[in-house]
């Protein structure tokens, strides 16, 4: 027979807790998740309407428990639509330079 402190008993106890709460059930998640897989089944079974219909539900149900998620990426979303605006300046330069580089060799071999 083994003697067990009093102190290591309580925080076996605190410890035993913690992994009880832990593993509480997410509902939202599980809906949402089913609600997509079952979306997925549908339409690759030919049920285009059903499936669109449970995957919409599915995507709702995760973006209602992901809101942290989902507002980060929006308020990221304004810096990399600037990104992409100066992307397609750069590119619409480029292309307006090539065409100006194109007319004078037109020019040049048409002489």
């Amino acid at each position: 027979m083994t003697v067990v402190p009093l102190n290591r008993m309580a925080s076996d106890a605190a410890a035993n807790r913690r992994i009880v709460e832990r593993q509480e059930t997410n509902w939202a998640r599980v809906a949402a998740a089913g609600s997509l897989l079952t979306g997925g089944v549908l339409l690759l079974t030919g049920n285009k309407r059903a499936g669109l219909v449970a995957g919409t539900a599915g995507a709702a149900l995760a973006l209602i428990d992901q809101q942290e998620a989902v507002r980060a990426c929006w308020d990221a979303l304004p810096g990399y639509i600037d990104g992409v605006q100066r992307l397609l300046t750069r590119v619409e330069n480029t292309v307006m330079e090539l065409a100006e580089q194109r007319e004078r060799l037109h020019q040049i071999f048409t002489k």
